[in-house]
């Protein structure tokens, strides 16, 4: 899969990851809000369920998370290495039609983008029982859990990045400048770490058990964080990083 990072300037310099910007057209720019609105309309409307019995709610909301996500990567985010080809030269005349079949296939992205992601959830599972989840027990309710973690934060950054080791470097060092695709995995990923607070509080409450709270603070903070990547904060960086000019 391509990959979206570009170097900057200066011969030791680190490759830093452009921000992903959504494709320009009516549709995409609709479709970055209808998403949200259907995420969330499709996650409160199964929050009763979810109480009662996690599993088989997060079994049966999975698989259309993830169509939801599919139709918004395909619609609204550019495919990885698409941006580089674009910027790197305009087309001379007489290039234009020619250059509109070129660059990466969404469709294959798409696909190795889905795999990478199901390859992940085992990790993202096991960082669930590093930061405090159950061991032995609840096991089926964590592995959903990083299923939904990973088809929120993770798919679009594989379909927007790519593989491309620069781009994860700086993902995972929070170098990555803001977008919708860093800003919804930041979101996700603290979300998450705060719906754990209540857990552990003596209030006796049904929705206290694991995941309920963890998967609420996941999906609000995917919404949060997907919205201000994509307006105040696009752009900018979590983590500076200095580079030497030539």
């Amino acid at each position: 899969m391509p990959s979206s990072a570009q170097p900057t300037k200066g011969k030791d310099a680190p490759v830093l990851p452009q921000p992903v910007l959504l494709h320009s057209t009516p549709a995409a720019q609709a479709g970055r809000y209808l998403h949200l609105v259907v995420l969330l309309g499709v996650f409160g409307s199964q929050f009763n369920s979810l109480v009662e019995d996690p599993v088989r709610t997060l079994q049966n909301t999975l698989p259309l998370v993830a169509v939801i996500q599919v139709a918004y990567v395909l619609v609204c985010l550019p495919v990885a290495g698409s941006q580089a080809i674009k910027a790197a030269r305009k087309p001379r005349p007489g290039e234009k039609r020619k250059q509109e079949h070129t660059g990466p296939n969404p469709y294959v992205a798409l696909f190795l983008s889905l795999v990478l992601t199901a390859l992940v959830t085992p990790a993202t599972h096991l960082a669930f029982v590093l930061f405090g989840a159950p061991f032995l027990t609840h096991i089926p309710q964590t592995l959903l859990l990083s299923s939904h973690l990973a088809l929120l934060a993770l798919f679009p950054l594989f379909y927007a990045h790519g593989v491309d080791s620069g781009a994860w470097r700086a993902i995972g060092g929070a170098m990555a400048p803001f977008d919708e695709t860093f800003g919804g995995c930041a979101g996700a990923v603290f979300g998450a770490w705060l719906g754990a607070i209540p857990i552990p509080l003596d209030w006796d409450r049904e929705w206290q058990k694991w995941p309920v709270t963890i998967l609420c603070g996941l999906y609000a903070g995917y919404a949060v964080g997907k919205i201000l990547g994509g307006s105040v904060l696009l752009g900018r960086r979590m983590v500076s990083n200095t580079v030497k000019e030539d």
